[in-house]
């Protein structure tokens, strides 16, 4: 019986961020922030605890952020059936 080999820890941290944010869409989001060059560490700074009001939800503002550097609006072809980032997004 083979062994189930475990992630490495760069993939194991993304993994734990994607649970703990409540990252969704099966990796869309998660692969966003991969490619703006966010670390999965230090995703709860922008993380909106509720305590702030002003501040949109982590997910939304990936794909805001996302939308603004690259010009299209889901990664690589992946869909995410939350399309209200662009109502965040006046004038950018």
């Amino acid at each position: 019986m083979a062994k189930k080999q475990k992630p490495n820890a760069k993939a194991q941290a993304w993994i734990e961020a994607r649970k703990r944010h409540r990252l969704s869409q099966a990796q869309a989001q998660a692969q966003m922030a991969r490619e703006l060059g966010m670390n999965p560490r230090k995703l709860g700074k922008l993380d909106n605890h509720d305590q702030e009001p002003w501040k949109m939800p982590l997910g939304l503002y990936i794909e805001h952020l996302y939308l603004r550097r690259f010009g299209k609006d889901r990664a690589a072809g992946k869909r995410s059936g939350n399309p209200s980032a662009e109502k965040f997004c006046r004038g950018c």
